[in-house]
């Protein structure tokens, strides 16, 4: 996956949760994270790390009705501006572009097809704080957006970030297209952070759009078999997807979706 501080690349993903706990608890027994907390401050944010190093964090719940769901953050030059141009093509500003700590502005979204995510911008120096470990087992390597209108999610978000997006046809019965996703300036062939895929509503959770992330593992059947015993769902796989690896699509126990991948080679 790009570098994560690439403009329109992903750098953070979290979860929102109502029981940080048993959340921390499933994610330790699936990839082996700890829960560190960011500090009696932070309302209860925390951060997960593997050997040290963060692969995301946790928080509580703030939205009323929001059910667990992972965010995906991404790097930007300008959060003000992709909060307008979310705005102008009718999504939603769930959280407006605020102050963290003189360190960076964030914002949150929701795009024209319900998609949330958030978008961060580095505006001054954190020192001793490591970035997002990515490719590695037990680390994000892919971010996908589920939709039932992948051409209008494409066209915001080459807006939004300036993306460049290869689409893929997908085999099988009902044939279709994956949309590849690459930051601006990368290379398809080895740059891509992501893809969009489209699907009919009733197949999506909660009926709307989502991001869900991808996170790396050694043995992604030993992993599912680990979700299943936390009280977790396979809705499926493992399977061997060519040129890809093997994955496998899973709901943590409070119906938060992600999945698992051990890539080819």
């Amino acid at each position: 996956m790009i570098t994560t501080t690439t403009p329109g690349a992903p750098c953070w993903v979290d979860i929102g949760s109502r029981d940080i706990e048993a959340t921390s608890d499933f994610y330790h027994q699936v990839l082996g994270w700890e829960y560190v907390s960011a500090g009696p401050d932070a309302g209860g944010y925390g951060m997960y790390q593997l050997g040290g190093e963060s692969v995301g964090g946790v928080g509580p719940l703030t939205e009323e009705g929001a059910s667990s769901a992972w965010m995906t953050y991404f790097t930007t030059d300008d959060a003000a501006a992709v909060t307008e141009t979310c705005r102008q093509a009718g999504g939603e500003v769930r959280v407006e572009p605020m102050d963290m700590m003189g360190t960076a502005v964030m914002a949150q979204l929701t795009d024209p097809t319900g998609g949330q995510f958030a978008v961060w911008q580095e505006t001054g120096s954190r020192e001793g704080e490591g970035g997002l470990r990515t490719d590695a087992p037990g680390s994000l390597c892919w971010v996908e957006l589920y939709t039932a209108d992948a051409p209008a999610a494409r066209t915001f978000y080459q807006q939004a970030f300036d993306w460049q997006v290869t689409d893929m046809p997908i085999p099988g019965e009902a044939p279709g297209l994956y949309h590849v996703i690459t930051a601006a300036g990368g290379n398809p062939e080895k740059d891509g952070h992501g893809g969009i895929m489209g699907m009919p509503a009733e197949n999506l959770k909660d009926g709307h759009a989502y991001w869900s992330p991808v996170f790396e593992t050694t043995d992604c059947d030993a992993a599912a078999e680990r979700v299943a015993a936390a009280g977790g769902t396979v809705q499926m796989g493992p399977v061997d997807m060519q040129d890809v690896g093997r994955v496998a699509t899973c709901l943590d126990r409070f119906g938060a979706s992600f999945s698992l991948l051990t890539s080819a080679g």
